[in-house]
């Protein structure tokens, strides 16, 4: 590990924290007494996930050496999967984004690029940071048992149990993953995904003789179906329902095996939480647990950034 400077790095003070997503990157300090990112720190920056190796790690080193110095030497740092979370490496190999981080060791490229200011780097999922943020200072606060869903590319999510993620035993799906199950014999991401959404509307609104594009690239895109499905297009409006409808009805058996007793649900999708909410609640409305409720995040932003300073405290606290 790379030797902490104390000129830059303090053994106390604001916890460093990074959000890494597909499109950017989010630095910032967390106030551990209040739990909130200190406001002037938050910085962030865009992201190219088709970059190589170098370029994605340069960007992601510049956003956090924008941090004010005085930090602590632990960063947190919420990373989308596959990840190896215990030895920062990456396992991105055929799912579209961050290729050339496969088989990368993230860690030691990023310590290397913060020399002096990064002892240790402590990676979580990204969707188990915004569900432990909202845990701790969002919707999901006072669950015991919540489920957390980020809607954005494709489907994030985490199954709390007393404030911990939980991964594996019966009660969750695969590693805890929503994207691995399947719905109408198909994987959930084919209905439930950016990509799913606008193939499906081209479908709907495609002539007979006028085939599906394969490239997806000049299909209106999610934000703008969405105002569509608002002003009462029909298709639009049908889109939206399937899609979260099926989302629900995949998740149901989950919510009463996990016994939960919230599902809170983030991500850019989830700003057209009026077309979201009713198809969701409705499809869930097949688990037993009619007490579930379906709440949108209190701190979308916020939540992934509280989330990765509070990991980084508990490794602290274990070490």
């Amino acid at each position: 590990m790379t030797v902490v400077s104390t000129g830059q790095c303090a053994a106390s003070g604001p916890v460093p924290v990074l959000d890494v997503g597909g499109t950017h990157v989010t630095a910032a300090l967390v106030d551990p007494t209040t739990s909130d990112p200190v406001p002037s720190s938050v910085t962030r920056r865009p992201l190219g996930a088709q970059a190589d190796a170098d370029g994605i790690l340069d960007a992601i080193a510049l956003a956090a050496r924008q941090l004010p110095a005085g930090h602590r030497a632990s960063w947190g740092v919420a990373m989308p999967g596959p990840f190896d979370y215990d030895t920062g490496v990456g396992r991105f190999a055929g799912i579209g984004k961050f290729e050339s981080l496969s088989g990368v060791d993230v860690g030691a490229g990023l310590r290397r690029r913060l020399a002096g200011r990064a002892e240790r780097l402590c990676f979580l999922n990204d969707a188990d940071a915004f569900a432990l943020g909202e845990y701790r200072a969002g919707a999901a606060r006072g669950h015991d048992r919540v489920v957390c869903l980020t809607l954005g590319t494709g489907i994030g999510s985490s199954f709390l149990r007393a404030g911990l993620p939980v991964h594996d035993g019966p009660e969750v799906p695969p590693d805890g993953h929503v994207h691995r199950l399947s719905i109408d014999g198909r994987p959930l991401e084919e209905t439930v995904s950016r990509r799913a959404i606008r193939v499906h509307h081209a479908r709907l609104t495609a002539r007979p003789d006028q085939p599906v594009p394969a490239d997806d690239s000049a299909l209106p895109d999610v934000h703008e179906l969405a105002v569509l499905a608002e002003q009462g297009d029909p298709a639009a409006s049908a889109v939206f329902r399937y899609a979260f409808d099926a989302l629900g009805r995949a998740l149901a058996p989950w919510i009463d095996r996990f016994e939960a007793t919230a599902v809170v649900v983030g991500g850019s999708m989830a700003q057209s939480w009026a077309l979201i909410h009713p198809a969701l609640a409705e499809g869930l409305a097949r688990a037993d647990r009619a007490s579930v409720r379906v709440l949108p995040a209190r701190q979308p932003a916020e939540a992934p950034l509280i989330g990765a300073a509070h990991w980084v405290q508990g490794a602290a606290g274990a070490s």
